[in-house]
Parts: structure tokens; C-alpha cells; sequence
């Protein structure tokens, strides 16, 4: 059974740091994308990175604060988030995909999806 487990989350004021964790089992995810999305109360779950064998991904809004990192040994992908800001706030979800994609930042790229973790920043 494929899982995917998110940990890391909490309440954090802005300007501060969290490091998310996503820890993949039941398969190897190392050979295509993991990714992070989020989903803020009343919007739709939007991209956030995404790390292939050769690339990163960043949305806009994250670029300079936010790095994707992944450690194929643990099967697990990690987004350290420096200098959260209050709109930062939303439930994040680690993806994994088992297929080629040329569009990580697209939702239907992935596979597999972790229940969530949520990420509050106070102002």
C-alpha cells in the first residue's frame, strides 16, 4: 500500500521558518516528481515546488523563500519555508508521480497525494 505522510506543520508567526516533511512508502518515488501544493480555506489547491532528477520548480510567490529538497535514500521529499508570510497560510500536500510529466506544476501530474498538514502564520 502506497502512502505518503506529511509532517512538519504548525503555527508559526511570520517572518519565521518551518521545514515540512513528506515520507513516501509501499514504492520508490525517486525516479519521477514529487511536489507540494497548497489549499487555503475557500480557494483552489494551487502549486507550490516541485523537484524532478534534474530540476526544481517554484511558484512566483515562494521563489527565495521557499527550497524543495528530496533524499532518494529515505524516499522522502522535504520544503524547508523561511520568511512565511500570513498568506502563506493554507493546508500543504505532498504529491508524487509514477509517469513522466512535462507540466510538475499541473495537479493532474501526480499520483499519489498525502492527507495534509497544515500551516498557520500569524501576522
Amino acid at each position: 500500500q502506497v502512502q505518503l505522510v506529511e509532517s512538519g506543520g504548525g503555527l508559526v508567526q511570520a517572518g519565521g521558518s518551518l521545514r515540512l516533511s513528506c515520507a513516501a512508502s509501499g514504492r520508490t518515488f525517486s525516479r519521477y516528481a514529487m511536489g507540494w501544493f497548497r489549499q487555503a480555506p475557500g480557494k483552489e489547491r494551487e502549486f507550490v515546488t516541485a523537484v524532478s532528477r534534474t530540476s526544481t520548480y517554484y511558484t512566483t510567490s515562494v521563489k527565495g523563500r521557499f527550497t524543495i529538497s528530496r533524499d532518494s535514500a529515505k524516499n522522502t521529499v522535504y520544503l524547508q519555508m523561511n520568511s512565511l508570510k500570513p498568506e502563506d497560510t493554507a493546508v500543504y500536500y505532498c504529491a508524487a508521480a509514477i509517469r513522466s510529466t512535462t507540466q510538475p506544476m499541473d495537479v493532474g501530474a501526480y499520483d499519489y497525494w498525502g492527507q495534509g498538514t497544515q500551516v498557520t502564520v500569524s501576522s
